[in-house]
């Protein structure tokens, strides 16, 4: 499908962007969300936060965008990324 913006008002344009971004966002969500429900509380997965090693826990809780974990450690971790269960 194409769009002439060529031929759109500033307005138009301004509500096209919104419209597009709004979208993504939705695409986004239902993404994360359908990856989420192969997750069970109680699963124990892996993961690694930006510039650190790998960490091992157990999820005790999720939402539609992020999960909790429990690690090894103690620590408690809120997160988007976790690997597959093991």
């Amino acid at each position: 499908m194409k769009i002439d913006i060529d031929q759109l008002s500033e307005d138009a344009l301004i509500d096209l962007n919104n419209r597009i971004v709004a979208r993504l966002r939705f695409l986004n969500q239902t993404r994360a969300h359908s990856q989420m429900l192969d997750f069970r509380i109680g699963d124990r997965v892996t993961f690694q936060p930006d510039g650190r090693p790998q960490l091992l826990g157990i999820i005790t809780r999720y939402n539609r965008k992020t999960v909790t974990v429990i690690t090894d450690g103690g620590q408690r971790r809120n997160g988007n990324r976790c690997q597959e269960p093991f």
